[in-house]
């Protein structure tokens, strides 16, 4: 019969977990795993009470996750995980548009819509028009027609139609497809700031650190097209005043748009909105396969 001790602790449950495993990546997951985790247990002297803790921690984490909300995800998103996953899986090298978080609010199955439609299902007094329209090419510049562009958001209220109870549902949220010229145009309202939910394990967590909870004013985009690595994205809004705090860390230079206000009248109204209103040009390249 063995002791375990402090000494050899880590190196026998790491035998334990790789003797007998067939896929050479799990093995070398699990032992990075067990080593890293051994390590912050001996490095910070962990107490039983904290680890008592963190177990209730991560099992109200699980228990606020539902078909509408992903708690997992968000502390994966305000802890740097989200992002660092996602660097290092899409690395660009500066050619086409970078990628960024998923976030927690995504919801498959947005409608289909049709070129220029306007994705508002209801109008808040306190909310901007804007009109986005732009081109998806592949990353040498070749138009790609046929490409979709999943587009959801916050509304100005600072919540997404699945956290408001009296928001229609897919408000500020649909699917488009590019014309011929790899061309696409919708209408909604200007993004605005937000707080990611605090009401939970997540929010605690940020309180204890003295975090603030606020993302910078953002349209998600999720695009594909054939023969093209997909794309999911933000594009932000230039001047927000937490660019440089966001509480997921997934902002970047290169997705900041500039969001101009434009009182083109013939624009407007071929697009059925009235002038002045909000205007964001914004192009996206994929990477070929």
């Amino acid at each position: 019969m063995k002791d375990f001790t402090v000494e050899n602790l880590t190196e026998e449950v790491i035998k334990a977990y790789s003797a007998n495993t067939a896929s050479p990546r799990m093995r070398e997951i699990f032992t990075a795993l067990i080593t890293h985790l051994h390590g912050f247990v001996k490095d910070v002297q962990l107490t039983e009470p904290e680890w008592f803790t963190a177990i209730e921690f991560l099992t109200n984490t699980g228990k606020k996750c539902d078909d509408k909300r992903q708690e997992f995800i968000l502390l994966s998103d305000t802890l740097g995980v989200s992002m660092l996953v996602d660097a290092i899986n899409h690395p660009k090298g500066g050619i086409g548009t970078e990628s960024t978080v998923l976030g927690p609010f995504f919801v498959p199955g947005a409608p289909d819509l049709p070129h220029g439609a306007d994705i508002r299902r209801r109008h808040l007094d306190e909310a901007e028009t804007c009109l986005v329209t732009g081109r998806v090419t592949d990353q040498n510049g070749q138009a790609l027609a046929g490409a979709t562009l999943e587009v959801w958001q916050t509304a100005a209220n600072g919540f997404y139609d699945v956290q408001d109870a009296s928001a229609p549902e897919w408000n500020l949220r649909g699917r488009f497809t590019t014309n011929a010229d790899g061309e696409y145009a919708l209408v909604t309202e200007k993004p605005v700031s937000y707080p990611v939910p605090t009401d939970g394990p997540v929010g605690r967590m940020l309180d204890a650190a003295g975090r603030h909870a606020f993302r910078p004013a953002h349209l998600h985009f999720m695009v594909k097209a054939d023969g093209c690595e997909p794309l999911i994205t933000h594009v932000f809004v230039n001047g927000d005043p937490y660019l440089d705090s966001d509480a997921v860390f997934a902002t970047k230079e290169s997705l900041v748009g500039d969001f101009t206000r434009s009182s083109d009248a013939a624009e407007a109204a071929r697009f059925g909105i009235k002038a002045p209103y909000s205007r964001l040009a914004f192009d996206f390249g994929l990477m070929r396969r």
